[in-house]
């Protein structure tokens, strides 16, 4: 059986990366091609890479017809995505890459993106997209919320750390670079070759970055008690890739150790051998996280460092990944591509 899906918001780098896994899936058929400035041209217009694809032209969201339509993926920018997607048929499956229905708490909402929440409702019923630890809810769930790039990859060191009791809580330091993709396909003067190559740049500094009310969310929710890490996103010059270096109190090889046992069966989470650190380029364009943990010169200190490419696992990826699970699919199908090196 092949199910039948739709894009919003397909002319971005997400709606890209969506298409290209999409492309080899074999169970997944895309019936429409949602677009806002790009509507009325074609893919090869928009992505020429892509141009070999058979695939309808983009088009505005009010000419999609859904009927037949089993699942949409929403690509769209936080705000715009939760008008959008309360407008769409209500027994339509959906999975969000935005930020609107990730945090649970409105307040919280309104504090880190700064402005109400207009779909409360929806917000209430969507499930959190971090697959490996959402799995029995994402099969279940009708609506599913795509985690933010640089909150998955902090969430995949550290959450069976807490879980397991292994680090302190209070002294979590997570210091973390991001590709320039990761801040979307939009025209930014910061993000110009000229402003942006042979020099990266700390960005958010002091707690601002919005990912920290995933982290708050998630990580006190699973300690049962508030934990509140150290976050400094920076800008580094290169398309894809987060690098994520993590500092916490405990064991090295008892931290090195909770990981290996808690991804022992994950299909797309590698925990290298103690002592062995992974780089961007290693995951590249795929849908794996790699994992390292190596000791500190000080006693009872362990440095955590993971790598996953922000538009596949952090994005698009993570995004199919749930998608599979919803419709009842095979996980891992349409993801197991390798990385492409160098």
């Amino acid at each position: 059986m092949t199910h039948r899906i739709a894009i919003l918001g397909a002319s971005g780098y997400t709606g890209a990366e969506l298409i290209r896994l999409i492309a080899t899936h074999g169970g997944i058929e895309i019936a429409a091609l949602g677009a806002h400035s790009k509507a009325g041209q074609s893919l090869a217009q928009v992505f020429p890479h892509l141009r070999h694809l058979a695939l309808p032209d983009m088009v505005g969201f009010d000419e999609i017809d859904f009927d037949g339509v089993d699942l949409c993926f929403c690509a769209l920018p936080h705000k715009t995505s939760q008008e959008v997607i309360s407008g769409l048929p209500k027994n339509l499956r959906i999975v969000d890459l935005s930020a609107d229905f990730r945090l649970r708490d409105p307040d919280a909402y309104e504090k880190w993106y700064g402005n109400p929440h207009s779909a409360i409702e929806m917000q209430k019923e969507a499930v959190y997209g971090l697959t490996e630890f959402y799995r029995d809810e994402i099969r279940e769930a009708r609506l599913v919320a795509g985690t933010g790039c640089n909150a998955a990859t902090g969430q995949y060191m550290l959450h069976p750390l807490i879980a397991a009791d292994v680090i302190g809580l209070d002294d979590i330091i997570l210091d973390l670079k991001c590709a320039v993709s990761g801040a979307g396909r939009s025209l930014k003067e910061n993000l110009l070759h000229a402003e942006m190559s042979e020099g990266y740049n700390a960005y958010a500094v002091g707690g601002t970055h919005r990912h920290l009310g995933e982290f708050d969310q998630e990580l006190s929710k699973l300690a049962g008690r508030d934990v509140k890490i150290q976050f400094t996103p920076h800008l580094v010059p290169a398309n894809r890739g987060i690098l994520a270096t993590g500092y916490v109190s405990g064991d090295a090889r008892q931290v090195h150790e909770t990981l290996a046992k808690a991804y022992a069966s994950e299909p797309f989470i590698e925990v290298l051998p103690f002592g062995e650190t992974p780089s961007t380029h290693h995951v590249r364009g795929s849908n794996f996280c790699h994992i390292g943990v190596t000791g500190d010169r000080i006693a009872g200190r362990a440095i955590v460092v993971a790598a996953l490419d922000n538009l596949t696992k952090g994005s698009s990826g993570q995004a199919l990944q749930n998608a599979n699970l919803m419709l009842g699919l095979e996980e891992t199908q349409g993801l197991m591509l390798a990385p492409c090196f160098p």
